[in-house]
């Protein structure tokens, strides 16, 4: 069982209520809802290697005082449902 389990379940949960959000915007959930909350590089790690999320841009704005170039986040279409390859009738 991996460590970051529930942190992944509450990431998957917290992006389909929201649809799409950036990376410190799924920290900052993190770090609210668990008294134990997470590292910038775990989430990082996170949405990155769990195929059930997917980067869909970026932005570039002022999150904690000073300018950063962060990424959006979204859950991955291609797994919603997805049984595997289709098997074509010839």
């Amino acid at each position: 069982m991996s460590r970051t389990k529930r942190l992944r379940e509450e990431v998957c949960r917290f992006l389909g209520e929201r649809g799409r959000a950036n990376t410190v915007e799924v920290f900052d959930h993190l770090n609210e809802r668990f008294s134990w909350g997470a590292t910038m590089n775990q989430v990082g790690n996170i949405l990155a290697k769990d195929t059930r999320f997917e980067k869909v841009g970026s932005v570039r704005d002022f999150f904690r005082g000073a300018r950063y170039s962060v990424c959006l986040w979204a859950l991955s279409g291609r797994n919603h449902g997805d049984s595997g390859p289709s098997k074509a009738t010839a």
